[in-house]
């Protein structure tokens, strides 16, 4: 996947309603991009909301591809009928390698990305949301393993059972995780399919498949249930968004297990597609208040929220939905809020 995931911000200008934007205290009126920097930290560092970035953006006519950044670019901070743009000033960093006898360049410098896209990469390919316990329980399973094993790995083969789709070779494992239900209503949302694998069907007799396990991120156990591949497309560039309707929700678990959630964590929330939001849509994070008690009072008093991140949600299910926290001012843990930045 190449790396320059740079459609993020960068909108073409012409159609953009001209928005206020809320300059950041402190801004740089010039900035020169360097190694290891991401569109989404430089427009933090000239916004309070970096989300708006294409409501600051000039194109520069004399510039044949505007929607690449690179190291050694400038971007200087003017004013366009009172309004403030910024401009790209192209760097000197930027050649080409020439290597001989072939007739070919490779460029010194790739685009900057948008975000750290290889802080979910692996969600992006495989984590999935399961709408119901009857769509597990319909889907193939492992029967058996090679040599009458228990478990498995990658490069063996095992064998299982149900009914198989012809058309599609390829199938996921997974293993059923946790089970969600919202907080408040005790509604069922959906449930975590921990991705156990994946494996390539490559003989049939009757109900029973031998498949040879590709890949494995953990051993394969029997019971283990195949899907087909998901269809859906495999976003690797995003843009930043508001949602369009009012958002507010929780964390309902973290996929990697870890107990403090920080920046660059995949978080799991209770709202989806069905509460409109869409991938990329941008949360403003809340650390859940304590209730404490009054030693004067004696009563039980319940400290107000405090916003402490920004998170980006990037695959959305019908009730549930997968998002990285983008940075974080202090650890937040499951039950912690999201709303609309």
């Amino acid at each position: 996947m190449r790396k320059s995931l740079l459609a993020l911000l960068l909108l073409a200008v012409g159609g953009l309603a001209q928005a206020e934007v809320q300059l950041k205290e402190g801004h740089p009126d010039r900035y020169t991009v360097v190694k290891g920097d991401t569109l989404w930290d430089i427009s933090g560092k000239f916004l309070s909301q970096p989300w708006k970035w294409p409501e600051l953006w000039h194109a520069n006519p004399q510039i044949e591809n505007p929607h690449l950044i690179y190291p050694g670019d400038s971007l200087s901070l003017i004013y366009v009928d009172g309004q403030p743009r910024l401009v790209l000033n192209r760097g000197e960093s930027r050649g080409t390698i020439k290597l001989s006898p072939q007739v070919r360049s490779t460029p010194i410098a790739q685009a900057i990305p948008t975000i750290p896209l290889e802080a979910i990469n692996s969600f992006l390919l495989s984590n999935r949301i399961v709408d119901s316990e009857e769509d597990f329980a319909q889907q193939p399973y492992v029967v058996a393993g090679n040599a009458e094993r228990v478990v498995s790995g990658a490069g063996d083969r095992l064998y299982a059972r149900g009914a198989f789709d012809q058309a599609e070779p390829v199938y996921g494992i997974f293993r059923q995780g946790k089970i969600y239900t919202d907080p408040e209503t005790k509604e069922f949302l959906g449930i975590n399919a921990d991705d156990i694998g994946s494996g390539e069907v490559v003989a049939q007799e009757g109900d029973i498949a031998t498949v040879s396990l590709r890949r494995s991120t953990q051993e394969v156990r029997l019971g283990d249930r195949l899907f087909p591949t998901e269809e859906r497309a495999i976003n690797s560039t995003f843009m930043p968004s508001e949602p369009a309707i009012d958002v507010n929700g929780v964390i309902l678990d973290v996929p990697r297990g870890v107990a403090r959630i920080g920046q660059y964590d995949v978080v799991t929330i209770n709202k989806g597609k069905i509460d409109g939001l869409i991938e990329g849509n941008v949360l403003a994070l809340y650390k859940t208040g304590e209730t404490v008690r009054d030693r004067i009072t004696g009563e039980s008093v319940k400290i107000p929220d405090e916003r402490a991140g920004l998170m980006m949600v990037f695959r959305t299910y019908e009730k549930l939905s997968y998002g990285l926290v983008l940075y974080a001012t202090r650890d937040l843990a499951l039950m912690d809020k999201v709303k609309n930045p």
